[in-house]
């Protein structure tokens, strides 16, 4: 009989991040990005945030640079979370949210400056964490 694939929730539970009440405080007060990922450089979210914003000005080199630190923070934050490098990270709770931006903007990013393999093996990631996460973020 073949071996069955698919995730087992049993294997490889959800993981569900904390939330960073002093980054969404510092955000819902309109601080600069840059200035967020200061006080907070741990936060995946904020460098995420921070990557969107390179994008945004055209900036695609500065933007995976900021989403491979924003990548790196989630990797370390998640595996505080239980997370053994498998498993859902579910886009539905929020503190995931920064972990997955941060996923999300580099294999864009990286698609961008021609890093070869790199946005297919994110891909994979993201839809491994969640499936709804890349149509989150592309919506």
């Amino acid at each position: 009989m073949p071996e069955n694939l698919l995730p087992n929730p049993s294997t490889n539970p959800e993981t569900l991040l904390p939330a960073e009440p002093e980054v969404t405080a510092a955000l819902a007060a309109d601080t600069p990005i840059a200035s967020v990922v200061v006080a907070h450089p741990s936060s995946s979210l904020a460098w995420a945030l921070l990557a969107d914003e390179a994008w945004e000005r055209g900036a695609s080199l500065e933007s995976y640079a900021y989403a491979r630190v924003g990548y790196h923070r989630g990797l370390d934050a998640l595996r505080r979370a239980g997370w053994r490098g498998a498993g859902p990270v579910p886009w539905s709770h929020e503190p995931n949210r920064g972990v997955l931006r941060a996923l999300f903007a580099l294999r864009r990013a990286a698609e961008a400056i021609g890093e070869a393999g790199e946005p297919e093996r994110l891909t994979d990631f993201l839809d491994a964490s969640d499936l709804e996460a890349i149509r989150a973020l592309e919506g």
